[in-house]
């Protein structure tokens, strides 16, 4: 048995759970002719409309597939096979940092930020000094 496309598993489980908790919707999924590589085509799709580079919520793309299974006139573009796509995984397992790494990291993150304060404050200090003439002459009135 082949491994699916990620964005097909992700998209599938996401159609059963709702259907199993959305009677409704369990309707427009059954419906004859949708069938979830045309959903994906029809996301990618929409996506291609936005640009070359595009990053879409969770919601937005189960959006897009709720609104793929509930519409009965939705053409699909076919897309290039070039097109690349990548899932986030929603369900990432928390990373455990030592004290150690916390320290290290707290220390980096206040240096980072004191280094980026010194170069604003120079860059402010520069400018102020080319904007004041040096010679300033007084005026009573």
């Amino acid at each position: 048995m082949s491994k699916q496309n990620p964005l097909k598993e992700a998209i599938q489980s996401y159609l059963d759970n709702q259907a199993k908790k959305d009677e409704l919707f369990a309707k427009s999924y059954a419906k004859e002719g949708k069938n979830i590589d045309e959903c994906c085509s029809y996301i990618m799709g929409e996506a291609k409309k936005r640009g070359n580079a595009v990053c879409m919520s969770d919601e937005e793309v189960f959006g897009l597939v709720i609104h793929y299974y509930d519409e009965d006139d939705i053409k699909v573009n076919k897309i290039s096979a070039n097109v690349k796509t990548s899932v986030s995984t929603p369900v990432a397992k928390p990373i455990k940092l030592t004290e150690e790494d916390k320290k290290k990291a707290r220390e980096a993150a206040i240096k980072r930020l004191t280094e980026e304060q010194y170069a604003l404050l120079r860059k402010k200090s520069s400018r102020a000094k080319k904007e004041v003439p040096e010679d300033q002459q007084m005026s009573l009135f």
